[in-house]
């Protein structure tokens, strides 16, 4: 486990660096598509997001504990949408790629300049952990 200080530029810097940011988003991708067809269904991008538990604590708040089974439903299908950009009922890399770049970016504005200490596990490859990665390889040995 390792300790990690962010801020908003660690995670722009991240996001504008194509090749990383590409090569992160690929993989994502890659890992999501459970049955290899080339898009993600609602079923892997749900399983995906219940997997890293976004939706599940919220300010202290478990929703999942409270919400029925059909709000949880409207919710993922409402996540879903923003996804399926152009709504076919899949989601192709492009559109994957292009809704992650705005979450990152909107992570980014919401972190200012304002640094924040984040415990990271070093197996942990989620967009975050790469973004920190990237600036730390840039630090000079």
């Amino acid at each position: 486990m390792g300790v990690v200080i962010i801020d908003g530029s660690t995670i722009r810097d991240f996001v504008n660096d194509e090749a990383a940011f590409t090569k992160a988003i690929d993989k994502g991708f890659a890992d999501l598509d459970i049955d290899n067809d080339g898009v993600l269904s609602r079923s892997e991008l749900r399983k995906s997001f219940e997997s890293l538990r976004l939706i599940e604590s919220h300010f202290g708040a478990d929703i999942v504990a409270t919400a029925t089974p059909d709000e949880l439903t409207k919710l993922y299908d409402s996540i879903f949408v923003k996804f399926d950009r152009d709504r076919n009922g899949t989601v192709d890399r492009e559109e994957f790629g292009n809704e992650m770049r705005k979450i990152m970016l909107a992570i980014a504005d919401g972190l200012g300049s304002s640094p924040i200490q984040m415990a990271l596990d070093d197996s942990d490859q989620s967009l975050i952990k790469q973004a920190a990665d990237l600036e730390a390889s840039k630090l000079p040995a």
